[in-house]
């Protein structure tokens, strides 16, 4: 007899399964093969974690897989909040922090980047059905913000690029087509050519000399004032600058999309922005988002504006909403908050107590602007119960459906804020007034003045005990480490929400901005104001609460203030 065997058949429709299986497996065995010359196995690791269904976020289509502070960022993550509440946002899409974690990766793989191109295409072509206008066509042209979004917010430290999808052969038709238009488009061309090279490393300081050598050669105060013609020029010196440093921008839109969405993530990496954090005590390894944005224009007319207001009074630990802050007619928010443009006040409650013109006030000249943000911040604060919040906006004309909401985040409220240090009140200290600016933080301060990083390093060492004052005529991000070198700042630009107001908060400095009678010199470390001259090492006071800069040492006391709601 012969036993009997089990035998076992495997159905067909297996073996046609498993083949495919075995056909889909060593097309990725072939394709990693092809690729282990090009990605060391570090980028092939990473590779094999990224996930494209996170790369990017529509804020009016939002991705559910990414609805959150980690993909975001903080300005994301808030943006997407106020647009899903049906706020004014400009239409955006946010390409999250999978591609900062991932980058590497997806520039080295072809497929991987040709992938998320398409993303980034399919995203600009919903931007041009929901505003109506073409990127890179002279027929409604569609214009681009590209910014940084980190889940900290990191004030200055990272490139913004405006106004992307401009160039001049589209310029030149733009201008021909509507003439009307001519100075304000040549405008946002300028603004592009200093976004760009500032993100490619370019300081702002030669841009300076440009804009201020032609206000002279054509006797001019203000930009605003430049003939059409005259802003054309001032451009194309812009340009000329760009192309002697070899940073100019690409002529083609796209190209210039994708340069700036890199220039953000590389940004992230900067010698500031690394600074930032270590003194903020932030992670290097977060990464950034990176914000792509319609353009809105503050810059469009004298009946449009830009600004930055907080929801709070900014001395007060309270709830209460009462608008603070800084606009400026006719131009973009960076300007308000490089510091460089003269800025007035939000509210007239605000320029009261500041000693400022109450007729320049937004709730004055712009009451219906006024009163949509005040609407705004109180459904944010008192309906919503968010904290306290800083909001940069625009508005391209004084009608409320005019004002568009940039970004919002907490506000940075100062410490112990019932408690203030107050100069003893003198005929001396009366007599030693200088001048007045902007209170922003900290109270009353005596100390040594200070212009440079020298400057800092001697009395550190000479007069390790005494409170030193950093003076200059405006300041930068990078001059983040001699602001935290110091014990206080003052400054003859900038207002309440300049970069440097908020850095010196951040890092609990007393600080006063917009001292308009200060002029300083640096590379003669000295500085003027009303027939006096302040020089390095000379005994200087400030107020940071009152905005008062003083010569010389005064008493001070300390005083407990108990302020109403």
């Amino acid at each position: 007899m012969h036993g009997r065997r089990n035998v076992f058949v495997i159905p067909e429709r297996a073996v046609f399964g498993q083949q495919h299986l075995d056909n889909f497996i060593t097309k990725i065995i072939q394709t990693l093969e092809a690729q282990k010359d090009i990605l060391n196995e570090q980028t092939i690791d990473l590779l094999m974690t990224y996930n494209p269904e996170t790369a990017i976020s529509s804020l009016y289509n939002e991705n559910l897989r990414t609805h959150n502070l980690i993909h975001l960022g903080n300005k994301g993550f808030n943006l997407m909040l106020l647009a899903n509440d049906a706020m004014p946002v400009p239409p955006a899409f946010i390409i999250t922090t999978e591609i900062f974690r991932c980058w590497q990766a997806v520039q080295g793989f072809t497929k991987a980047k040709e992938e998320f191109m398409q993303r980034v295409r399919a995203s600009i072509t919903a931007l041009e059905e929901q505003t109506g206008r073409s990127f890179g066509s002279p027929d409604k042209p569609l214009l681009l913000s590209v910014r940084s979004g980190a889940a900290i917010s990191m004030p200055g430290m990272m490139a913004t690029i405006h106004n992307v999808g401009l160039n001049e052969d589209l310029l030149e038709e733009l201008s021909a087509n509507h003439p009307e238009q001519e100075y304000f488009l040549w405008d946002n061309y300028r603004r592009f050519l200093q976004s760009w090279a500032m993100g490619e490393g370019m300081g702002r300081e030669e841009f300076g000399s440009l804009m201020n050598a032609h206000k002279k050669r054509y006797n001019v105060r203000l930009k605003r004032e430049f003939s059409p013609p005259q802003m054309r020029e001032l451009a194309l010196e812009y340009r000329n600058a760009l192309r002697r440093h070899g940073c100019s921008a690409p002529e083609d839109p796209w190209l210039q999309l994708i340069r700036a969405v890199e220039m953000v993530l590389e940004s992230w990496s900067t010698h500031k922005a690394r600074q930032y954090r270590h003194l903020m005590a932030v992670s290097d390894d977060w990464g950034t988002a990176v914000i792509v944005q319609a353009m809105v224009y503050g810059n469009r007319s004298l009946q449009s504006g830009s600004g930055v207001l907080f929801t709070a009074h900014p001395y007060r630990k309270v709830r209460r909403v009462a608008l603070w802050g800084d606009y400026a007619v006719s131009d973009q928010g960076e300007d308000i908050v490089s510091g460089l443009v003269t800025s007035y006040p939000i509210s007239v409650e605000q320029a009261e107590l500041d000693g400022r013109s109450v007729e320049q006030a937004l709730e004055s000249r712009f009451p219906k602007i006024y009163e949509r943000l005040l609407s705004i911040s109180r459904d944010l604060v008192y309906t919503k119960e968010w904290n306290p919040q800083e909001i940069e906006f625009t508005f391209e004309g004084p009608e409320p459906e005019q004002l568009y909401i940039l970004q919002t985040r907490d506000m940075i409220t100062i410490k112990k804020k019932e408690h203030f240090r107050v100069f003893e009140e003198s005929e001396s200290q009366q007599a030693a007034i200088l001048g007045k600016g902007i209170g922003v933080s900290g109270s009353a301060l005596s100390g040594l003045a200070v212009f440079t990083d020298e400057n800092i390093r001697q009395l550190r060492i000479e007069q390790p005990e005494v409170p030193l004052i950093l003076i200059r005529q405006d300041t930068v991000p990078e001059d983040i480490r001699e602001i935290s070198m110091t014990d206080g700042l003052l400054t003859a630009r900038g207002g309440q929400t300049s970069h440097a107001s908020v850095v010196a908060t951040r890092l609990e400095k007393t600080c006063v901005v917009g001292c308009r009678d200060l002029q300083v010199f640096e590379d003669k470390e000295q500085a003027h104001i009303n027939g006096f001259r302040i020089s390095f090492g000379d005994p200087v006071s400030i107020d940071g609460r009152s905005g008062l800069f003083l010569r010389g040492m005064h008493p001070v006391r300390e005083e407990v203030h108990i302020l109403p709601l």
